[in-house]
């Protein structure tokens, strides 16, 4: 598919600065645009400056910071929606969704159901998610299977800035509430070109980061960047050419991308931060097995974090976190096992 980025002028920005300039162009674009969530206001300007200057510019009225108290801000923001606004509301960690669950769950999903199309939600919800920062294990959680199972919710896990970016801009105009999902390493990965002004990355649109014949890797979020690191040396080591998807959005999902390049190479490794056991690469097994069975060389394997709380030792934590050799280790061994039956019985 076309990347959106080569056909726009581009600036190097970090991933907070892009989300930050989604953040920008969208309360400049329209007025009913406000964000809201904890400390978000300048001088802090939020706990990884994604917001800074931005209430300064437009004004305490629209970018308002809030006690420390995610029901009230998710339940103002719903209430903000479907009055006619479009907030943003950051939950400053994605562990803290479990203390506003209710109001996501029950309410910002089911109410454009229950009023039978009359009323939506035009609600954003940010949060940082992710392993890596050293934060513990009740700030360090991706529980994207929790919010994916909601129906009701858009789900989106952006792998780069300049899809961050774009993807919060579709996010922020979509009449429905979406959990924007954004991994803490990735705000301070090295600066990567990121289109200027107005940009937008469609929800429900994967994108092939790397093409290839043998196999399918299939991820989202900064996993993707381990995906095509380890797709890197499968060709080099072991002459594997290896195709990557970065699935962007999880609901809506690009099924027909990840059929359609699983049906060509014939395998399927799923990788994911999220604990093993119930992640949302569960989900992607089961789909691609209810529909190419008959056509895989082996089944789909699954790479992902261990069934443990995130811990906090350097050491420990870096262990939690799929790898890239364990990547390159389900691949070759899931090649080996097609390889092996396509011999047997030959």
């Amino acid at each position: 598919m076309t990347d959106p980025v080569k056909a726009a002028e581009t600036t190097p920005m970090l991933g907070f600065q892009a989300i930050g300039s989604a953040l920008d162009d969208a309360l400049g674009r329209d007025p009913t645009v406000l964000l809201l969530g904890e400390d978000i206001a300048d001088p802090s300007g939020g706990v990884f400056k994604v917001s800074a200057g931005l209430s300064t510019k437009y004004g305490a009225h629209r970018v308002r910071a809030t006690p420390i108290s995610e029901q009230a801000i998710v339940g103002a923001a719903i209430g903000a929606a479907i009055a006619g606004m479009r907030p943003v509301a950051e939950i400053m960690l994605m562990d803290f969704l479990a203390v506003c669950m209710d109001q996501l769950s029950n309410h910002a999903a089911k109410l454009r159901y229950m009023s039978g199309g009359q009323t939506t939600v035009p609600l954003t919800i940010r949060c940082a998610a992710g392993a890596g920062m050293q934060f513990g294990a009740q700030h360090s959680e991706m529980l994207e299977a929790w919010v994916t199972h909601i129906p009701g919710l858009k789900v989106v896990v952006p792998s780069n800035p300049a899809d961050a970016k774009g993807l919060l801009t579709a996010s922020i105009f979509d009449p429905d509430p979406v959990v924007f999902i954004e991994q803490s390493l990735l705000y301070f990965a090295p600066p990567q070109p990121v289109p200027v002004g107005h940009h937008v990355v469609p929800l429900g649109s994967a994108a092939t980061v790397r093409p290839g014949s043998d196999v399918t890797l299939i991820s989202y979020g900064r996993q993707v960047h381990d995906a095509v690191a380890a797709a890197q040396r499968l060709a080099e080591e072991h002459g594997i050419e290896a195709e990557v998807i970065d699935l962007r959005s999880l609901v809506p999902l690009d099924e027909r991308t990840i059929l359609e390049s699983v049906a060509r190479t014939r395998h399927a490794v799923v990788i994911h931060e999220a604990v093993r056991r119930n992640g949302f690469g569960a989900e992607l097994a089961a789909l691609i097995t209810e529909n190419l069975f008959d056509e895989l060389g082996a089944p789909v394997q699954r790479v992902a974090g261990a069934n443990t709380p995130i811990p906090f030792a350097k050491v420990l934590e870096d262990a939690f976190v799929p790898s890239v050799d364990a990547i390159i280790a389900a691949t070759t061994s899931t090649i080996k096992r097609s390889r092996v039956t396509v011999s047997a019985n030959g």
